[in-house]
C-alpha cells in the first residue's frame, strides 16, 4: 500500500485536476457511497490471489459459449483433429490479449470503452460504440439458439419455443444479482467446471486416439474446402471483441493498493487467474472437437449418422451422440449446453452495460439492458428457426461467429495502442517484445479476415445467377465495402494517441483514490448511505 511519502505513479496536471473536480459527480467519492468492492489486503502475500479470482472465469464463459460448441462440432466433424492447432493458437493469443485488457483497467482505473470515449472524437467514438453493440448482439445469438437446442435435447421443447423461453434468463440474472458479485463469480466458476466435467465424461465415451489429437494440436494445416472459413469461425468464436471491454471493467470491482508493488501484484495475479480459467476453456474446446472428430470418423456409423456429420449443428449433435455413444452422452451434452447458454447471459449483459456506460456515459438498468439485447438477438433467431429449422439456426451461429471475428480489430487495435502508451500506462506499458507479438497476432487476424471476405465474395459472384451488369454492380459495392473496412482499420492504426490525457492521474495514493463505484453499482444493487450528499 502506498505510504504518505510515496509518490503517485503519474503526475497530475493542474488543468486536469480542475477538470476532475468538476467531474466529481461522475466519479463518486468513497465517503458518500458504501460500495461492495472486494478489498485486497495491503500485505504482499500469495493469499491475495484468492481475492483476485473471479473475473477470469466470467470472461472464460465467452470462450465456451454455444457459438464455440457449434464451430467446434463442425470442425471435428469435417476435419477431424486437423483444426485443433487453431484452438491452441487462439487460446494463447486470448491469454495475452485478455491480460492486457485487465492491466488497462488495473493501472488506469478506467475500462476500454471509457478510454475510447476520452481518446476519439464524437463520430469515431459513436461508430466504435455501434460496432461494439453489434458484436454483443452477435454474441447473444448463439446463446439464444444454444439454449433453445439444449431445452429441445433435455425436454423435447421445439426450437422456436425454446428461443422465446430464453427471454426468461433476464429474470434469472435479476435473481442472481442480489446475492453479491462474489457469489455470482462462484456460480459462474461452478458452471464452467460443470461444463468441463460433462465433456471429460464425453471423452470417456468417445475414446479419441491420443496421438492424432496431439498431432492436430501441434501440426498446423488447412486442407480441404471450407477449412479457412471454419478456421476464421473458430478464431472469431475464441477471441471476442466484447470480452476486451468486459475484462477491463470487471477488474475494477477489486479495491487494490495503489502503490507500485500493489499494481504490479494485481497485474501478475490477474494474469495467473486468467491463465487458469482460459486453460479450462481450452480443454473444453479441445474435448468438443475430439469427441466430434472421433464420433464422425467411426467406422460403425450408419448412413443416417454419416449424413448428420456432413452438416453437424448443436441439435444434430445430440441425436448423433445418442445413436453412437448412448443416451447418457446426449444428456451430458444437453446439460453442458444449457449451462453454457445461461451463464453467457450474465457476461453479455455486463459487457453491454460497460460498453454503453463507457462510450456514451449512459447507464441503463441491468434488466432493461438485458431485455433490449435479448430482444435484438431473439428476433433474427426466431425468424431463422421458424423458416430454416435447426439447420438454419446452426448456420446463423456460424455467421454470428464470423461477424465477431471481423469486428475484433475495432476493439483490439485501441487496446493495443492504449496499453502501449506510456502516457496512459506509465511503467506498466507494454514492452517492445509484447507489442510486437500482439501486433503480429492482430495483423494475422486482419489478413485472414480480408482474404476470406474477398475470396468468398468473388466465389459468390461467380456462382450466382445474376446478369453481368448486376454482378458488376455488386462487385463494385463489395469492393467499396472492403475499402471502407480497410480504411477504418488504417485510421485506428495510424492515428496518434493524444499527448495530454485526462487519464494521467488515475493511479493515486490510497488516501486520494477515487474508487469505481459506478462499475460496482452496475453489477450489484448498492446500499446508499448518503446518496443525497453528492453535489
Amino acid at each position: 500500500m502506498a505510504t504518505s511519502n510515496e509518490q503517485p505513479q503519474f503526475i497530475v496536471s493542474p488543468a486536469r485536476e480542475d477538470e476532475n473536480r468538476n467531474n466529481h459527480v461522475r466519479d463518486r467519492l468513497i465517503d458518500t457511497i458504501e460500495t461492495e468492492q472486494i478489498v485486497v489486503s495491503e500485505k504482499k502475500s500469495w493469499k491475495n490471489f484468492f481475492s483476485y479470482m473471479g473475473p477470469g472465469f466470467l470472461v472464460s464463459i465467452a470462450y465456451i459459449d454455444p457459438g464455440n460448441f457449434e464451430t467446434d462440432l463442425q470442425a471435428g466433424a469435417q476435419f477431424k483433429y486437423e483444426l485443433l492447432w487453431i484452438i491452441l493458437v487462439a487460446s494463447c493469443a486470448a491469454l495475452i490479449i485478455q491480460s492486457m485488457a485487465a492491466n488497462l483497467g488495473v493501472v488506469t482505473g478506467k475500462h476500454l470503452a471509457e478510454h475510447c470515449r476520452f481518446e476519439y472524437s464524437k463520430v469515431p467514438n459513436f461508430i466504435l460504440w455501434i460496432l461494439a453493440e453489434i458484436a454483443i448482439v452477435a454474441c447473444d445469438i448463439p446463446e439464444v439458439i444454444g439454449t433453445a437446442f439444449a431445452l429441445n435435447m433435455l425436454f423435447n421443447i421445439p426450437v422456436w419455443a425454446g428461443v422465446l423461453l430464453t427471454g426468461l434468463s433476464t429474470l434469472v440474472l435479476l435473481a442472481l444479482q442480489q446475492y453479491g458479485v462474489r457469489k455470482l463469480e462462484f456460480l459462474i466458476t461452478f458452471l464452467v467446471l460443470t461444463i468441463a466435467a460433462c465433456f471429460l465424461a464425453e471423452l470417456g465415451y468417445a475414446k479419441p486416439q491420443g496421438s492424432e489429437v496431439m498431432r492436430g494440436l501441434f501440426v498446423p494445416q488447412l486442407k480441404g474446402e471450407g477449412a479457412t472459413g471454419l478456421a476464421i469461425s473458430l478464431l472469431g468464436a475464441m477471441v471476442m471483441p466484447h470480452n476486451l471491454f468486459l475484462h477491463s471493467a470487471l477488474v475494477l470491482s477489486r479495491k487494490i493498493p495503489r502503490s507500485a508493488s500493489g499494481i504490479k501484484e494485481a497485474c501478475r495475479f490477474y494474469l495467473i487467474e486468467s491463465g487458469f480459467a482460459l486453460a479450462v476453456a481450452f480443454l473444453i474446446n479441445v474435448s468438443v472437437i475430439a469427441v466430434s472428430g472421433a464420433v464422425c470418423s467411426s467406422s460403425t456409423l450408419n448412413p443416417e449418422d454419416q449424413k448428420s456429420c456432413q452438416d453437424l449443428d448443436l441439435n444434430e449433435a445430440s441425436f448423433l451422440l445418442k445413436n453412437v455413444l448412448g443416451n447418457w452422452s446426449s444428456k451430458l451434452f444437453g446439460i453442458a449446453l444449457l449451462a453454457s447458454g445461461q451463464s453467457s447471459t450474465i457476461t453479455g449483459t455486463y459487457a453491454g452495460q460497460y460498453v454503453m456506460q463507457g462510450f456514451l456515459d449512459l447507464r441503463m438498468e441491468p434488466w432493461l439492458r438485458n431485455l433490449l439485447t435479448r430482444c435484438l438477438a431473439i428476433v433474427p433467431s426466431l425468424v431463422v428457426a421458424l423458416i430454416g429449422g435447426s439447420s438454419g439456426a446452426g448456420e446463423l451461429i456460424i455467421i454470428a461467429s464470423m461477424i465477431l471475428s471481423f469486428e475484433l480489430p475495432f476493439a483490439l487495435i485501441p487496446l493495443l495502442k492504449f496499453t502501449s502508451s506510456k502516457a496512459k500506462m506509465g511503467v506498466h506499458a507494454n514492452s517492445f517484445m509484447l507489442s510486437a507479438v500482439t501486433w503480429m497476432i492482430g495483423s494475422l487476424i486482419m489478413v485472414i479476415n480480408i482474404y476470406f471476405i474477398a475470396s468468398s465474395f468473388i466465389k459468390l459472384l461467380i456462382h450466382s445467377k445474376l446478369k453481368l451488369v448486376a454482378a458488376i454492380f455488386c462487385g463494385i459495392l463489395g469492393f467499396l465495402g472492403l475499402l471502407i473496412y480497410l480504411s477504418a482499420i488504417a485510421y485506428l492504426v495510424i492515428r496518434k494517441n493524444r499527448e495530454s490525457s485526462q487519464l494521467l492521474a488515475l493511479t493515486r495514493r490510497e488516501d486520494q483514490q477515487i474508487p469505481r463505484e459506478d462499475i460496482v453499482n452496475m453489477q450489484l444493487p448498492q446500499r446508499r448511505t448518503n446518496a443525497d450528499g453528492i453535489e
